[in-house]
């Protein structure tokens, strides 16, 4: 299989210079950093694939609406022209700006989420998942078991598994799920979308126990497209116009618009409920600023309008996809194994299959994410037991997550094919030598988010 690399939707405009420093260097910063790659500083990184969040390059159209940007404290018309792009794309009754997507958890948390009660999703990634433990409360993940087969070559490997989801709604009962989830796409497995026939059937489980639907939307348009691309029935469907059907399945939804909305910062919490809308203002007005700004500025809110429509863009998304593609069949091709079918926003490498000489607790992601940079000054991020490990406290043993990763997450319209080609160039000299890596131990690792500011030692 040949996948080609698709031509940029864009020209070039600006450009920022990077720089690769010696190795030698690299390996006293890996140092000094405690072999964290969050602690890096940027300048020190050649090619940044850490996150997609925030890290996108701006249209000229977003630029000039930040020239727009009204900074009025209340009712600014900034966040009424992004009021009209969040009413035309999802369709909820009301919605308030956040800072970034997490911050919408933290107060749909803080809404709903009690001790001991549980809420269910296909899987949640980091922050959603820290947002209801530190309620008290208890994430759930019942996707698929297609998910946890790199190999699969299932096209929606984000779906909820809904028997799974049944049996939890009979064990616990609706008192004990304030709400429930999906993510799309699903960024803990692989950037895998989740299929529109599924979202229905989700929806409808919800519903019929009375359990309030919410949306992880931050990748919503790139889950679109898939659904566009490969479900029957929705090949001459706009991803508008899917976009609509999907959210019309739910209650409200939180999303991160630094991914899909092609933003350095800002989020969404919609919903539908009144009473809840009233709720959601008073805990935004206490922790992130008036509901007409929700600790943004009025720039922002007109370039994450401007944005909305962006990321909805056909062209750049079969371009956006096509990318991804091509990183994956690069690796595939020298013999470094992937999540397949490749996901939306990033290229997961199986770090467990590469590296099978290291344990899940000596994290062979992180492992393998510390000699991509000491190889090539090249960041990526571990999506393993680093972040998801997690000590049940009803047994008070460890459980480790399914699949140990290496995340390569591609920023919006900053890296050409010739970066791609150094990152598959630099992982195959890995391979070549990988029996000989080692694992990591902590020296320190906070109970919440510890992959941000853990620091480690190599074993």
């Amino acid at each position: 299989m040949t996948t080609t690399y698709p031509p940029e939707p864009f020209r070039i405009k600006v450009t920022e210079p990077i720089r690769l420093i010696s190795r030698e260097e690299r390996e006293t910063k890996l140092k000094e950093a405690g072999y964290n790659l969050f602690a890096l500083k940027a300048e020190d990184i050649f090619i940044d694939l850490l996150t997609d969040s925030g890290t996108g390059a701006m249209s000229q159209e977003q630029w000039a609406a930040l020239m727009r940007g009204d900074e009025s404290y209340a009712g600014a018309r900034s966040y009424h022209r992004l009021k009209a792009a969040v009413e035309d794309i999802f369709g909820f009754k009301y919605f308030v700006p956040t800072h970034q997507g997490r911050a919408a958890e933290n107060i749909l948390s803080a809404c709903l989420v009690k001790p001991n009660l549980w809420v269910p999703s296909n899987m949640h990634f980091d922050t959603t998942d820290a947002n209801i433990r530190a309620r008290g409360g208890r994430p759930a993940n019942l996707v698929i078991d297609e998910a946890a087969d790199p190999a699969n070559p299932h096209p929606f490997k984000g779906n909820m598994d809904i028997a799974k989801l049944k049996a939890f709604i009979a064990k616990y009962g609706r008192e004990k799920i304030p709400f429930g989830m999906i993510t799309v796409t699903n960024n803990a497995g692989g950037g895998q979308p989740v299929s529109m026939e599924n979202l229905k059937a989700v929806a409808e489980v919800y519903h019929e126990a009375g359990i309030p639907f919410f949306i992880d939307a931050a990748r919503y348009a790139e889950n679109c497209y898939f659904i566009q691309q490969r479900e029957p029935g929705y090949k001459h469907v706009s991803v508008k116009d899917i976009a609509r059907e999907m959210f019309s399945l739910a209650d409200g939804m939180c999303m991160s618009a630094k991914k899909d909305a092609i933003v350095n910062i800002g989020g969404l919490l919609c919903v539908n409920d009144e009473i809840l809308f009233q709720n959601i203002k008073n805990e935004l007005i206490l922790r992130e600023g008036f509901p007409t700004y929700g600790g943004l500025a009025g720039r922002d809110l007109d370039a994450m309008a401007v944005g909305l429509y962006e990321g909805l863009d056909e062209n750049y998304l079969a371009y956006r996809i096509a990318q991804t593609a091509y990183l994956a069949q690069r690796l595939n091709d020298a013999g470094i194994p992937t999540i397949q079918p490749a996901g939306g926003h990033a290229v997961y490498v199986v770090a467990n299959q590469l590296l099978p000489h290291i344990p899940n607790y000596e994290f062979p992601a992180q492992s393998l994410g510390v000699e991509l940079y000491r190889e090539g000054g090249i960041r990526g991020v571990e999506i393993g037991s680093v972040m998801f490990a997690c000590l049940d406290p009803e047994d008070n043993t460890w459980h480790y997550p399914a699949l140990e990763l290496l995340r390569l997450t591609i920023p919006r319209r900053v890296y050409t094919q010739s970066h791609f080609d150094y990152v598959a160039d630099t992982l195959c000299k890995i391979k070549s030598r990988a029996s000989g890596l080692r694992g990591y131990k902590f020296t320190y690792a906070p109970e919440l988010l510890r992959h941000f500011t853990a620091r480690f030692e190599p074993l």
